[in-house]
């Protein structure tokens, strides 16, 4: 049905959040219209649209939503070259059936994790998890 999609984020600083997304964690700037809006592309049809912030949509209001960014490769590895960057994470990757998680913060202090997928799990299709 969907072709893709868009998660938007508000933030305090355009320029430190555009760095971020794009630099820091390496994800693709798509476009960017001043301080009024850009777009950061996950692949696979789906965007991270990066808004200012407003009274009414402030930056980094926690616990609403995580955004998670699944791994091609090796999520120690992945862990490695942010910390490098200067990404904190939060606390040690958790292993679990389907795979391994950490999460983490961007600037504002939206949540992210990300995710190293234990395809042999999925493709087996045990528990919740089934290849679509």
């Amino acid at each position: 049905m969907f072709s893709s999609g868009n998660v938007t984020v508000y933030v305090s600083d355009m320029d430190r959040a555009v760095r971020f997304y794009s630099e820091t964690l390496g994800l693709k700037l798509a476009y960017r219209f001043g301080n009024h809006w850009a777009a950061v592309e996950l692949g696979k049809g789906l965007t991270i649209g990066l808004h200012p912030a407003s009274g009414q949509m402030p930056a980094g209001r926690k616990g609403s939503m995580a955004i998670g960014l699944e791994l091609s490769g090796s999520i120690r590895e992945a862990v490695k070259a942010l910390e490098a960057k200067g990404v904190r994470f939060q606390g040690a990757v958790n292993e679990a059936k389907a795979g391994a998680f950490v999460g983490f913060e961007d600037p504002d202090g939206n949540q992210l994790y990300l995710t190293e997928l234990n395809r042999s799990h999925i493709e087996q299709g045990e528990g919740q998890y089934q290849r679509a």
